[in-house]
């Protein structure tokens, strides 16, 4: 087995005088794909700076085998003092890593000459990934790669790191992407850490084993404390050395009690307040469209949204999601056709950039108002403290400005808000950006159980496939086609095929004609397919006429008297035909759908 090539022991570390680090252990070998979980707030970030040598440590050692070369990618990079991307993607290579970075600038739909000034969060996600994998590092650290990213760059992002041999540890909340890469679990809690050395697919029911032996431990301890807390009453009075033992032994058991015991993380309430009487259409749009800059971002949609449904939105970084989002939701009016929403719709918005937060009011000022210690949730008040605690806060971080607080603990500082509304209507903007894995979970099962409609936009494809009931894929040049289903659904029903590559600006270089030509050409439905198409409707025209026999026959009141043999035998068969008929046509939506999609391309 190779040495390795970073080592973290016994690592320490205190913020604002609470221990975030407590004996923290890290080791990593060469090539070894990594994922590094745990709640908000438990350090992760903070081990990874540590592991980087951004961060000194207040205790422990860090051990880097000279000449290894680590990259560290920041959950929020820096490009504010650098004039173009190229700029910052270059800084440090040499000329043929400066020639990777550019090339992968490309690839990720960028020219290297935009301004830092004036990037997207998405774009500036980009321009640092393609700095670190052109640096190609021998270990690389990447923290919420994924955040910002659209589905087309984090397809790339699983392509680089699957090809590349550099080592990796990664924190994500993408559950897809951590299944794919990951080859070895450590999980960060209460500042200690704990590995599994198998892939992340593994960890939660592992994880559950490890809560479970912990609470057998803890009932173990409770057992023997009591007996020897009975000793301390009861017991026959012997040498005084031998009390002076017991009481220590006693006094012993107890630390270790309190310890297991401030292992115990809580558990997050989340439970969203619902409006009263809604009608069934939440939004109706009619023959949508906008357009900016001689571009369409949406045409000739036609879109009906019912109380309850579960809409994803999915489309490329300026593919115009945020745009869609603001006409369905009357924030602009459309420039052609109509959107009304239901007159007794109340809507709550969770923006992806956290901006309805003031960064210089606290945690308590921003949950009350700024009006005294109580929360109003729904119909109800609650103190501020405990409606903190449902989000996993700490009483003592009531009083912590907003803008120190970590990026998870923003989005559930977020959410919390949110919830508190009565809604009828969710429109959910990137969720999952900063989220732990934990919270993603219960924030689904909030959702399962939300008597209102959801609006999804993300990127996160596991969490498309546990919440959307249907998603909206934008196919390009205005066109948007909705799909039954989750992300997996939606990609079966295009054949497999993912939604559309990002817009480019018209500044890049377009492909030659006979690329293009070339391409076109290959989007068609596959010869099986279109066979099956074609022999649909004959197919549904017969099982019809059949259907409308069977019943004719079986409107005889006095056939089951006379036959009651035929009489269940044309029962089956009608039973039969109904289920082939809904088979084929939902086969036959499915197909056309996939032709439209492919032909929108």
């Amino acid at each position: 087995m190779s040495a390795p090539i970073l080592l973290l022991q016994n690592i320490t570390y205190t913020l604002g005088g609470r221990p975030l680090l407590d004996g923290a252990e890290l080791g990593v070998r060469p090539g070894e794909r990594i994922c590094l979980v745990g709640r908000n707030g438990s350090g992760k970030s903070t081990l990874l700076k540590i592991a980087s040598g951004d961060l000194v440590a207040d205790g422990g050692t860090r051990f880097v085998q000279p000449g290894v070369k680590v990259h560290y990618l920041a959950q929020e990079p820096d490009l504010s003092s650098y004039s173009t991307t190229f700029d910052y993607a270059s800084e440090g290579l040499d000329e043929s890593e400066s020639y990777r970075a550019r090339s992968m600038l490309a690839e990720l739909g960028m020219t290297g000459e935009e301004s830092c000034k004036s990037l997207s969060g998405g774009e500036v996600r980009r321009c640092a990934l393609a700095q670190a994998l052109a640096a190609e590092p021998d270990l690389l650290l990447l923290d919420e790669p994924t955040n910002h990213l659209d589905l087309p760059s984090i397809s790339w992002l699983e392509r680089e790191l699957a090809s590349s041999r550099c080592a990796v540890i990664v924190i994500s909340h993408d559950r897809r992407l951590l299944e794919t890469l990951s080859r070895s679990v450590v999980w960060l809690e209460q500042g200690i850490t704990r590995r599994l050395d198998q892939g992340f697919a593994r960890y939660e029911t592992w994880r559950e084993e490890v809560l479970e032996q912990e609470e057998r431990d803890a009932h173990k301890l409770d057992r023997q404390i009591a007996r020897e807390e009975d000793w301390m009453r009861y017991g026959v009075t012997g040498r005084r050395k031998r009390n002076v033992r017991r009481v220590a032994e006693l006094a012993e058991l107890r630390a270790e009690r309190r310890e297991i015991s401030s292992r115990a993380t809580g558990s997050l309430k989340m439970s969203a307040t619902e409006a009263e009487g809604t009608g069934k259409i939440t939004i109706a749009a009619e023959n949508l469209g906008w357009a900016f800059d001689d571009r369409e971002i949406v045409k000739d949609l036609d879109l009906r949204i019912l109380r309850g449904d579960r809409l994803g939105v999915v489309g490329a970084n300026g593919a115009g999601k945020t745009t869609l989002l603001r006409l369905l939701t009357g924030r602009l009016e459309p420039q052609v056709g109509t959107v009304q929403m239901g007159p007794s719709v109340q809507m709550v918005t969770l923006d992806q950039q956290r901006e309805s937060l003031d960064p210089n009011k606290t945690l308590s000022e921003t949950l009350t108002g700024g009006s005294g210690d109580m929360v109003q949730v729904g119909d109800e008040k609650r103190h501020v403290i405990g409606y903190m605690k449902d989000f996993l806060f700490r009483p003592e971080q009531a009083r912590t400005q907003v803008g120190k607080l970590s990026g998870g603990e923003r989005g559930r500082l977020t959410l919390a808000c949110a919830l508190a509304r009565p809604s009828s209507l969710m429109v959910l903007d990137e969720p999952t950006n900063d989220l732990d894995l934990e919270t993603l979970d219960l924030l689904q099962d909030m959702l399962a159980d939300y008597a209102g409609t959801v609006l999804l936009v993300s990127h996160d494809r596991d969490f498309l496939d546990r919440v959307a009931g249907s998603v909206l894929v934008a196919e390009g040049d205005g066109a948007w086609v909705e799909y039954a289903g989750g992300y997996s659904d939606m990609l079966a029903q295009r054949g497999g095929s993912a939604p559309a590559e990002r817009q480019v600006s018209s500044e890049k270089i377009e492909p030659p004609k006979a690329a293009v030509k070339s391409d076109r050409k290959a989007q068609k439905l596959s010869y099986k397919d279109q066979r099956v198409l074609d022999l649909l409707p004959q197919q549904m025209a017969k099982l019809e006429k059949a259907i409308i026999a069977y019943r004719e026959i079986l409107s005889d009141p006095g056939l089951y008297a006379r036959d009651a043999g035929k009489f269940q035998k044309v029962s089956d068969d009608l039973e039969k035909a109904e289920a082939e008929l809904v088979s084929s046509e939902e086969q036959w939506l499915e197909l056309e759908a996939k032709k439209e999609a492919l032909e929108a391309q």
